[in-house]
């Protein structure tokens, strides 16, 4: 663990909130549960109902399969969750996959669930948060959005693969793109391939 990022607690326990919306993209939050698990990370997890819908079409896991990943499961319309609360200590937030309505609702300061409440709470402790922005084409409110929340201190992440790791399937592909999101808080998980240069 580094010492400190963007003024993140760094005192144990360590925990990290991850937050799963609707967007395509399921797979990115699930396995970043996994990443965490591996890494010894006390994890908080919030998902909203289109987040289950989009893992029931996109995967072969049940909501029980994803809960079971996470150390903390919290409902999404319990504001009063310890997550609520900058005084609960994070290493910060990851929204993956984060969709332009959670996006824009975060940028606002506007929230209307436990999820962004969460997000607002992390950039308001100035706590790293990271959102995999899964749209394409982005219009220019969209990348207004992003710039307005990069501003803020948010970090835009958006799942592209690194085809220099010469990827074999797609879970190498999602792997490859949660390790260097974790990366960002300091995190440095074995299933990412790292660069050495060219052959």
């Amino acid at each position: 663990m580094v010492d400190d990022v963007n003024g993140a607690i760094r005192t144990a326990p360590y925990r990290m909130v991850v937050g799963i919306s609707g967007a395509s993209g399921a797979i990115y939050g699930a396995r970043t549960l996994d990443a965490l698990k591996d890494l010894g990370v006390e994890t908080h997890l919030v998902v909203t109902k289109a987040a289950l819908l989009t893992l029931s079409q996109e995967t072969d896991l049940s909501p029980d399969d994803l809960t079971a990943k996470a150390s903390v499961v919290h409902k999404l319309a319990d504001v009063g969750a310890t997550i609520a609360s900058g005084s609960f200590k994070t290493l910060g937030m990851i929204v993956a996959p984060c969709s332009i309505k959670t996006m824009s609702e975060i940028a606002t300061g506007v929230t209307s669930s436990l999820l962004t409440r969460a997000a607002d709470v992390t950039l308001k402790e100035r706590r790293p948060l990271v959102l995999m922005v899964r749209e394409t084409p982005f219009h220019l409110g969209h990348l207004r959005t992003m710039t307005a929340l990069a501003e803020m201190g948010a970090t835009i992440a958006p799942p592209l693969p690194a085809l220099y790791a010469r990827p074999e399937s797609i879970l190498e592909m999602v792997d490859q793109s949660v390790g260097r999101t974790l990366d960002l808080f300091g995190l440095d998980w074995s299933a990412v391939r790292r660069w050495d240069g060219l052959k």
